[in-house]
């Protein structure tokens, strides 16, 4: 190669990195309407209050029992352990990648953005980001195909997410809905920890400059009820810092969105949190199941947003009466604090959609996964209430009837969580 060859190609190179620069920086910077914490409120771009009021997509990327009808088999790793017994584990398979195209999908979306509301929230297992074993596949990549999914239908409805690690690595819970071995591991294994830490490193890489995402959820519900004394207190004062972990981590790769962290015992406790001050874009969200919708019932949660003067979201709410649902929107909305009802779609109804069991589902399905599986001789007993052959088919025909144009709309639930106001 001449020397002048040789400099053509150096400055055309430079040309080409310069106009690189120029258009990841115009990328970066043009036109983002990303949401914002000021003060107790959520401001757009424009300078305009954002009020989170929407639905959860879960059981889509998290399975939980009930709302399959099951009781006793309740987590996604019990379910699907009952499933590989009934109809074998290729059948299984075929059954999880199934769900996940045909559970939640475009239309589901265009649904939930005409009944008003603005914000669906995401829960998610940490196996989709993971080569362990999850719904079908062993695949790192998986996760990151159905958020993609998520952000596209959400941006052409003009829809908000919120992602929410419902079910975290180790267990952060200790019960069925973290798909944990029964206790929350996450709080005392640094392995797990890491796994945690890195797996939002990386979602936040990936989507630092998505403005359909409201914010990244850490860890859904951490810590159940179950422990009390000096256990309760350890493990409490253990979250704080690995939420302070996760954060420094995120913010490496991601100064944009904001940060959502959850109190200890189904997000209903706050008393472990002793700073506030360490990122200026985070913000607490809180659960109920229950009680009197008052605003007395909530006091403690509105008495901290009010000490931290931030906001406070409702992430989960619902399973109730309707005229309950819609004397609690007003106390949420009276004391502004945001909401996303919980679930979106399941089994039978207390929920906007519902999706029809097929005849014989109880009967035959569910008597099988409830049935006695503890040893070999269990599972050849458990199938004289559904054989494999009968158990697909009904798994088949809970795919077609949890499709948007097969699905159950409850109008006066949609009526009763006020998302067209």
């Amino acid at each position: 190669m001449t020397s002048t060859a040789l400099l053509i190609r150096t400055a055309a190179l430079i040309v080409l990195l310069l106009g690189g620069l120029t258009s990841c920086h115009t990328k970066e910077t043009a036109g983002r309407d990303f949401i914002r914490v000021e003060g107790r409120d959520l401001i757009d771009s424009h300078g305009n209050k954002f009020f989170i009021k929407g639905t959860n997509t879960g059981n889509w990327l998290n399975p939980e029992g009930y709302m399959f009808g099951f009781s006793k088999v309740n987590s996604p790793r019990m379910i699907n352990e009952a499933l590989s017994q009934l109809v074998g584990p290729t059948e299984a398979k075929r059954f999880w990648q199934e769900f996940k195209d045909r559970y939640i999908t475009r239309s589901d979306f265009e649904f939930i953005a005409s009944t008003g509301a603005n914000t669906v929230r995401i829960p998610f297992h940490y196996k989709l980001f993971t080569n362990e074993d999850y719904m079908g596949l062993n695949d790192a990549s998986e996760g990151f195909r159905r958020l993609d999914s998520c952000i596209s239908w959400a941006r052409d409805c003009r829809l908000r997410l919120i992602l929410d690690m419902h079910d975290c690595p180790g267990g952060q819970t200790g019960d069925n809905i973290d798909d944990s071995y029964g206790y929350p591991w996450l709080f005392t294994d640094s392995v797990a920890q890491e796994q945690f830490v890195d797996i939002w490193r990386s979602i936040a890489s990936r989507y630092s400059d998505n403005d359909v995402i409201l914010g990244y959820e850490l860890a859904n519900e951490p810590i159940a009820t179950y422990w009390d004394g000096d256990e309760r207190t350890q493990l409490n004062a253990a979250v704080e810092p690995l939420y302070k972990r996760a954060v420094e981590a995120i913010r490496s790769v991601d100064p944009n969105h904001i940060i959502l962290l959850g109190g200890p015992q189904w997000n209903g406790y706050f008393g472990n949190f002793t700073d506030w001050s360490f990122d200026d874009n985070i913000m607490f969200t809180c659960h109920r199941y229950g009680g009197e919708p008052t605003p007395e019932a909530i006091a403690e949660i509105i008495d901290f947003r009010n000490r931290t003067d931030l906001p406070m979201y409702m992430g989960e709410i619902g399973h109730n009466t309707c005229e309950w649902m819609e004397s609690f929107v007003n106390v949420m909305r009276d004391n502004n604090i945001g909401y996303t009802f919980w679930p979106y779609k399941k089994l039978g109804d207390s929920a906007m959609t519902g999706v029809t069991p097929p005849s014989g589902w109880f009967d035959e399905l569910v008597a099988f996964v409830e049935a006695p599986r503890a040893t070999y001789s269990d599972i050849r007993e458990a199938r004289k209430h559904c054989s494999p052959q009968r158990g697909q088919l009904l798994l088949d025909s809970f795919l077609t009837n949890a499709h948007t144009d097969r699905m159950t709309v409850y109008n006066d639930y949609i009526t009763a969580i006020q998302l067209d106001k």
